[in-house]
């Protein structure tokens, strides 16, 4: 069965096993997913990742969530970008989360980064999502 949103798919994940209070939680793999996972690691709303190869191309990320005193890390996570209404942002219109306390992963032609990275770097993009 094809997937017409994978990141999404994978955000969903994140939320569902965090609802239930999970350590871990697995999805299948790819380079938009390894990079986005990259970004949520570096500003520390996950522990890590690991990579379960199986052939054939087919991989398989384990996510390991994040919890601070009982309560998840992630409290909010959004997709805003979506495959029927792609969203872009110049490098001056950037959104904030929060008030500048959560995070915007963007795509951008320098890779995917998190929105005060692409401030700092002049660039804008897709807007993949929105954590806080």
């Amino acid at each position: 069965m094809s997937m017409n949103d994978p990141l999404g798919d994978m955000l969903t994940r994140i939320r569902n096993a965090q609802m239930r209070r999970k350590n871990k939680v697995s999805t299948p793999g790819s380079r938009i997913r390894a990079n986005v996972l990259d970004v949520l690691q570096q500003e520390g709303y996950i522990r890590g990742y690991s990579t379960t190869e199986f052939g054939n191309g087919r991989t398989e990320f384990e996510i390991e969530l994040k919890y601070h005193e009982g309560e998840p890390v992630i409290r909010e996570i959004e997709r805003v970008s979506k495959p029927g209404r792609r969203v872009y942002t110049a490098v001056t219109a950037m959104p904030r989360v929060a008030n500048g306390l959560g995070i915007t992963i963007i795509s951008t032609p320098k890779g995917v980064m998190a929105d005060h990275a692409a401030r700092d770097a002049n660039v804008g993009g897709e807007v993949l999502c929105k954590v806080f």
